[in-house]
């Protein structure tokens, strides 16, 4: 028999949250990990607010709701907010009853600055690192670094003379003659972002007005051990790599693999001055490279998988959200940076620990 098309204005529930979630849901270990590094946070986030006056929203459930933007690419805490009201799933993963009212979405530039100033992202990163040391997830010989750009809140437009007038007549999007200027970044700067720096990836391609991310991949199962954001120049790669090795606990022997950007004369100096081995690609000239590296079995192994540090950056691009930032300034792109690469972090050991 055919039922009826009845509609209930009206719910009244006995049904928490909890027990409409399916116990297999991929979101119930990620949410347990978040729990886990948010206690151990406590001290931390004690310390960012006053001990008197109108309690704020728990950063806790703040930074869940970061974490759901990131898993789920929602590309605006507007929509964020919308999606937050009526899912039940993401209700459930913040922390919120059926009943409780969602915030508005201008709680996270409120909260934003302090955030970034008792860098949370950072430690929180820390402590999903430390939950994957204990679970066997990390090891301390094999790594790889490797940079990509990360296009700028701003247009081409925006990047004008530092000396200059800037243009007037014809509305906000205002039509600008680049024809026969020479723009550099020492003579010209964004008006929207004078942080990000105009570059390009390669012979070929466009110049657009971007940031460099890099990370410091584990080997072993292909997790991010360590990130870094920076302006984007041709030696940022090299810099912040070095950065990242030394940051390295121990001084045993390792072995660093990287792509034939790498390949030059000081950077491989500098990581046998640390005892790291370079397994860096190398290039058809001008090598810094010789067969009592390259001969090695190791050499071998560590070329096949330093392509997988490109998971990484497909992952924070695509699902992240992270090909074009939505922030402005390079302390708050690093910020999101971090926080993306711990969801990264996440979602992988969740597969990893499953197995």
């Amino acid at each position: 028999m055919r039922g009826d098309d009845d509609h209930q204005d009206h719910m009244f529930s006995y049904i928490a949250p909890e027990q409409r979630v399916p116990q297999d849901h991929p979101l119930r270990p990620i949410r347990q990990m978040v729990n886990q590094a948010l206690r151990e946070l406590w001290p931390e986030f004690q310390a960012m607010y006053a001990r008197v006056g109108r309690p704020s929203i728990p950063p806790e459930k703040l930074l869940r709701a970061l974490l759901l933007q990131a898993l789920y690419s929602i590309r605006s805490e507007r929509l964020l907010m919308e999606q937050l009201d009526y899912n039940l799933l993401f209700r459930w993963f913040v922390g919120l009853s059926m009943d409780d009212a969602v915030w508005d979405h201008s709680v996270f530039s409120k909260n934003r600055e302090r955030l970034i100033a008792s860098d949370v992202a950072a430690a929180f990163f820390e402590r999903i690192l430390d939950h994957a040391k204990k679970a066997g997830l990390l090891s301390d010989e094999h790594f790889t670094v490797d940079g990509t750009l990360i296009e700028a809140w701003a247009s081409l437009k925006s990047f004008r003379p530092k000396d200059g007038e800037p243009p007037s007549g014809g509305g906000r999007n205002r039509t600008v003659d680049f024809h026969g200027e020479q723009r550099r970044n020492d003579t010209h700067a964004s008006a929207t972002d004078p942080e990000a720096r105009l570059w390009r990836k390669g012979p070929g391609h466009e110049a657009k007005l971007s940031y460099m991310g890099h990370v410091l991949m584990d080997n072993k199962h292909g997790l991010v051990r360590d990130s870094r954001l920076t302006l984007a120049t041709g030696t940022a790669e090299r810099e912040a790599a070095w950065e990242m090795v030394q940051a390295l606990p121990g001084k045993h022997w390792i072995s660093v693999g990287g792509d034939k950007n790498f390949d030059t004369q000081d950077f491989v100096k500098k990581l046998r001055s640390r005892r790291a081995v370079p397994h860096v690609a190398r290039k058809r000239s001008c090598s810094a490279l010789d067969g009592r590296t390259t001969r090695h079995a190791t050499y071998a192994r560590s070329q096949r998988l330093r392509k997988r540090v490109e998971e990484i950056f497909g992952w924070l691009k695509t699902i992240g959200y992270l090909r074009k930032t939505r922030h402005r300034g390079r302390e708050r792109v690093a910020w999101v940076f971090t926080f993306t690469a711990a969801a990264y972090n996440l979602v992988r050991m969740r597969n990893l620990l499953a197995v």
